[in-house]
Formats: C-alpha cells, structure tokens, sequence
C-alpha cells in the first residue's frame, strides 16, 4: 500500500536546482536510508514532503489520516514545559479524546433516550481507542523511553530552556516516538546522540513495524537499520534495493556503464561528424552526408555529470608547542553547579585524545573551562607555552547572514579574493556555494565553511567539538585522514567510534569523572 506519493517534483533556490522532474513512492513498511552529499537537498525534501516548503512543481500527496512524525532539529520548544511536558504532549490527541469524552457523560442526564443511547456508544468507540493506545499507561510509557535515551538523567522535571542542543535533540526524538506516527521521518538523529543512546536507538528502529525515511552520514547505523536506499545526487532521486554497500556496488557499476557508452557515443558522434564535413561538398556522396547528419541530429547525447568538488583538508601547522599542553590541579567544571569531581589532567604535545561519554556530563564544558572560556568552579588550568589553538565549535546558535566569501575575508583580510575562493572550494564547495549566505547553507556546508576557517590559521593544538555533525562521507573521510596526519596535538569530542579510532592516541571516558548519575 502506497503511503506517499510525490510526482515530477521540481525545485530550486534562485538559480541554483535542486531537484529536476523528480518521482517517489513510500510503500507500508519500507526502511528507507535517504543519502547524498552535502548540499544535494535532502533536508529541502523532507521540508517539501512534510509541507512547510512548496515546490516550483509537481505533486506531493499522503495517504488519508497518515500520522507523520517529523524530527526537525529547529522545532519550538515553549519555555516553561518540562521534560515531562513535552513527552506527555505526544498523547495530547488521547487526552482531548478523553476531556470529550468526559464533556458527553456531563450531558447525560440532560438528553432524551435516543441521544443518551448515541452518546453511550460514542462513549464506548472512545473508551476502546483509549485502551487499545495504552492511554492509561501513558506515564509508563514516558519513563521507559526517556530512559531508552538518557534524560531521566537529566530529570524530566528540568525547564526545556535550559536543555543543550543535544539534550533538546534527544527529547524532540522522545516526543516522536512516543507518538508512534505511521511514518517516521528522521534528519541526522544521532548527530546528538552518544553511543549508548544510538545504540537504544538502533535497536528501536529495527524493530519498528511502520515506515521510517531516515538520513544519516553514520552509514554502519545506516546500514543497520534500512533496506532501501534513495540516493540524491544532480537533481536526480534514484532507488536501491538494499543497504549503503550494496548502493556503492550497483552505483559504482552503473557509473562505469555509462562513462563506456559515452566514449563509444562520442567516437561515433565525431565519425559522423568527420564523414559529413569531408562528403557535404561532393555531389555523389552529399545524400550519404546528409543521412548521416539526420541521425547526429536525432541522437541522444549521453551526458556525463559533473564531478562533485571533493574536499581537501590540510592543516597549517604551527611553531612546535612547548612539552606540556595544559595541566590541571583540583578542577572543578561547571555552571550553578558542579559537572564533576575534582580533575588532576595533563596533556603533553603529540597526544591526540578523545573525549567520549553520554550527553549532559560536561564534555563541552570541560573543554571550554581548559581554554579558559568560561570559569572553572574550584581548582585551575595551566595552559601550556608556545600554543596555537584551532577552536572547531559544534555550530553557531545565531542566524549568519554574510556569504561565504566575507565569512572568510573578514577572517582572513590578507587573502585576495582568488585565494578566499580557492580556500572555499579546496573545502568541497561549489561556487554557488561560495557566493550564497551562510543562512541558507545546509548543516554540512556550514561546517566546512567553519572547518576552512580552521585548516587556514596556523595551529599546533585542535580542539574539535563534534567536527563530523552533518559532514557526508567523503568529508569525514577526508577530515579523518588529515587528522591522522596532524602533527600537533588534538582534544576531541566524538560519538563515532568508526571516526575517532584510527585518529587518536588514548581515550579519556568522562563518565567516570562525572557527578551526574547514571
């Protein structure tokens, strides 16, 4: 059975296409892994299927009374609401079933005997829905899967204000699936998630009987839990059947398929072309060069795309750090209260080290308290000498409205403009990319816009905060190589394991420093 439809979808932003005569159909039950690079419009699609963007063109129509769960990572949170608020909201159409239902037994012992018997039994539909959706284990249900990902850690009794980004991902995440919508739509889920709570999650999914639309750069998440991959690449929308590796093989395959049949198209074209300008002049062989002009006109021309821009990340290396990196005494990291017990750390040069550990114990914090960001509760942090730092910070909170080129120049003011768009493009950014406001980037091209600021200063220590959030595949790949190749020192914060690895040197797990409670 078809849940959505969406027929020759057409859309772009200013001149720039996005999407060109594209088809989808999502069947009941399908695990469908939406994947392409940065850039290639699969936010825009779940925007345009979701309805809070219209397309230039086409057709986007759902199945009647489908329940679409979307997880958007910009919804509202209402200051004021706790935790638990939120999550409860999931019901809030059981709870207006059950204040109607109350309102009808308020009415009984003012109608006649024929409406009492239609208000019973309207009564009776209603107090079957409330069973059958466990309406009256509604608090259980809460508790269960805010532990499933870590906020009874937190205490669902906590003001959403006052939650991180990601905790507030995590209790979006909660609220829709508590709703059990008939289809779940998913952008980046694990972007905020640690690896205790993407592991909840995995198992979740897999076990999910509706249809999901998940995107995700963590391909063995992805790999995981999908069957079907719709692949967004030049506008195009293509299906596989199968998981992300099997996608590489056919793709790779079919690539090669057509770069051989546009080689043997091009030979022909340029034979024909060849034989009309040496024959079109003689009278014996002018109908034979104007036969073969007819077919060079009526061909199709095979066209190959364009090679994407791949990115290439080098780190400019600094004067070598003195032998300490930071040492500190006593610390106590924190804000009105304390996020750990206190810390005896040192950190020498050439260490590379990983920073791992559930959301909300002060990873975050704990870096910005060693770079002197923000005060430490108790204790100090020495910094060592000679140090170059590189601040890579999980991403801006305010709406940027430079282009890309003024981001760069205004932090590079020596760069001609040549050199800004060299930088930019060495990144994997396109020149539409280039000249269009940060704002309306997608969450990948904003960071590489953040990781070229990075890679063009002078560093010998890197401290990276979630750096692989929204990169796709070849970004991260390109990252972790040139991180490998760093000669500096480097502070990491990472959930990705399959990242991290091959990069660093040790392991430190906050979680064992932690004063929160797990």
């Amino acid at each position: 059975m078809s849940i959505l439809n969406v027929e020759r979808l057409s859309h772009g932003f200013g001149d720039r296409a996005i999407f060109n005569d594209v088809s989808f159909r999502l069947l009941k039950g399908e695990h469908i892994g939406l994947i392409g690079a940065n850039g290639e419009g699969k936010s825009t699609f779940m925007n345009i299927i979701t309805g809070k963007l219209q397309p230039d063109d086409g057709k986007v129509e759902w199945s009647k009374r489908m329940r679409v769960g979307y997880l958007d990572q910009h919804a509202a949170l209402t200051k004021g609401m706790t935790i638990r608020d939120v999550l409860k909201s999931a019901f809030q159409y059981l709870f207006d079933m059950e204040n109607e239902m109350n309102d009808m037994y308020g009415r009984m012992g003012d109608v006649s005997p024929e409406e009492l018997e239609k208000l019973l039994e309207d009564v009776g539909t209603i107090q079957d829905t409330l069973t059958n959706q466990d309406f009256y284990m509604i608090d259980a249900k809460v508790e269960e899967t805010a532990r499933g990902l870590g906020l009874t850690d937190i205490g669902l009794d906590k003001d959403v204000n006052d939650l991180s980004g990601g905790q507030r991902t995590k209790v979006l995440l909660a609220k829709l699936l508590l709703e059990k919508p008939d289809i779940l739509l998913l952008d980046e889920p694990t972007n905020y998630l640690d690896e205790v709570h993407i592991e909840w999650l995995r198992r979740y999914l897999q076990e999910y009987e509706n249809a999901f639309i998940l995107i995700s750069h963590d391909i063995p998440f992805l790999n995981s839990v999908i069957n079907l991959i719709y692949h967004m690449e030049n506008q195009q929308l293509n299906r596989y059947v199968g998981d992300y590796d099997h996608f590489m093989e056919v793709h790779e395959m079919r690539k090669q398929q057509l770069e051989s049949a546009f080689k043997r198209q091009q030979q022909e074209i340029a034979d024909l072309k060849d034989f009309v300008a040496r024959n079109k002049a003689s009278v014996a062989t002018r109908n034979m060069a104007m036969s073969r002009q007819k077919k060079l006109d009526k061909m199709d021309v095979i066209e190959l795309a364009k090679e994407k821009p791949k990115p290439t990340f080098n780190f400019k290396e600094g004067r070598t750090a003195g032998r300490v990196i930071f040492e500190a005494k006593d610390l106590v990291i924190g804000y009105s209260e304390p996020l750990s017990r206190p810390l005896d750390l040192r950190m020498e040069r050439g260490q590379k080290i990983a920073l791992v550990g559930a959301n909300g114990i002060g990873k975050t914090t704990l870096l910005r308290s060693i770079l002197g960001e923000i005060p430490a509760v108790s204790g100090h942090v020495q910094l060592g000498e000679n140090l170059e730092i590189g601040y890579f910070v999980q991403e801006a909170k305010d709406a940027n409205y430079n282009t890309c080129i003024e981001e760069i120049w205004n932090e590079f003011p020596s760069f001609t403009q040549f050199e800004v768009r060299a930088a930019l493009a060495k990144c994997g950014l396109t020149t539409k990319h280039i000249e269009s406001k940060i704002t309306v980037l997608s969450g990948g091209e904003k960071a590489k816009v953040r990781l070229c600021k990075l890679i063009n200063r002078e560093s010998n220590l890197l401290v990276l905060d979630e750096p692989t959030n929204h990169l796709d595949v070849d970004a991260k790949d390109e990252l972790k190589r040139a991180l490998k190749a760093y000669k500096g020192s480097i502070l990491l914060i990472s959930h990705e394991p399959e990242f991290y690895r091959d990069v660093v040197t040790e392991t430190w797990n906050c979680e064992s420093w932690t004063t929160k409670v797990f």
